[in-house]
């Protein structure tokens, strides 16, 4: 097994939250927008997005108005991400930022040949020809 360790220099909590909540979204397939990504970092770092005057600091930020939270945050809602606690949206706790990312990619045998061109066989599959 290789170990690979990427070690990036953040400035702002907020580059932080955003470079977590984007693998999340990349490795579950949730296939979120930047403004989602910016909407979860944000409300994560506030602690919810309930307040008016947290929304308008959201919009004052990125450019965005209160309708457009309101659609990302019931989208948010729907796939578990925001959860509504004590009348508050806040990010789902499973997925806080306070927590350490640990990612294992872990694939089956594989053989790689290379002569002319490139033979790939996975699993016994034969390669096909193009």
């Amino acid at each position: 097994m290789i170990v690979q360790r990427l070690k990036l220099d953040v400035s702002t909590d907020m580059e932080l939250a955003e470079k977590y909540y984007s693998i999340l979204s990349a490795i579950n397939n949730l296939h979120l927008t930047e403004r989602e990504i910016q909407l979860i970092a944000f409300t994560a770092i506030k602690g919810n997005i309930t307040y008016a005057n947290v929304r308008e600091e959201f919009c004052k930020t990125y450019k965005s108005t209160s309708p457009t939270i309101n659609n990302i945050v019931s989208k948010l809602k729907k796939i578990g991400v925001f959860i509504k606690e004590n009348g508050k949206v806040k990010v789902n706790p499973i997925i806080s930022i306070d927590l350490t990312l640990d990612i294992k990619l872990i694939h089956e045998e594989a053989n790689i040949n290379v002569g002319e061109g490139v033979d790939y066989q996975e699993n016994g599959n034969q390669p096909s020809d193009i």
